[in-house]
């Protein structure tokens, strides 16, 4: 069950980072979010946060002891 925990993290980082990008470019309608510019930076660090989790999750999946 190594890694189960940081690779669930990631991935959820990773599709919150993203949905909040689009929201703040406004490409997403109808949220409060929907075009201020911080939700634009504040995605992308969201999604490589979630990327890192990501790679540590694999690797972790990847040591058997």
């Amino acid at each position: 069950m190594r890694g189960w925990f940081r690779l669930t993290l990631g991935l959820l980082a990773v599709v919150l980072g993203a949905l909040w990008t689009v929201q703040g470019l406004g490409y997403a309608t109808d949220s409060v979010m929907t075009g201020h510019r911080i939700w634009a930076v504040i995605g992308p660090v969201v999604v490589l946060i979630g990327l890192v989790a990501l790679y540590f999750g694999m690797r972790a999946r990847g040591h058997r002891d």
